[in-house]
């Protein structure tokens, strides 16, 4: 969904899509899927919708 909502905006991001435990680990991630953005867990546990997605990332 995220890659979705970026390829759909403007906006000029790099996405990284990893799955493994030493990741979630690190950002605390207990529930999947996990979002994080500037080395900051936003979201676990919930698929978010491009319109939550898009606020986040302006």
């Amino acid at each position: 969904m995220v890659k979705k909502t970026v390829e759909n905006s403007d906006i000029n991001i790099t996405i990284e899509e990893r799955n493994d435990e030493k990741t979630k680990k690190r950002y605390g991630i207990q529930n999947i899927p996990g979002l994080v953005i500037n080395d900051r867990l936003i979201s676990q546990g919930k698929v978010l919708t491009p319109r939550e997605i898009a606020k986040l990332l302006v």
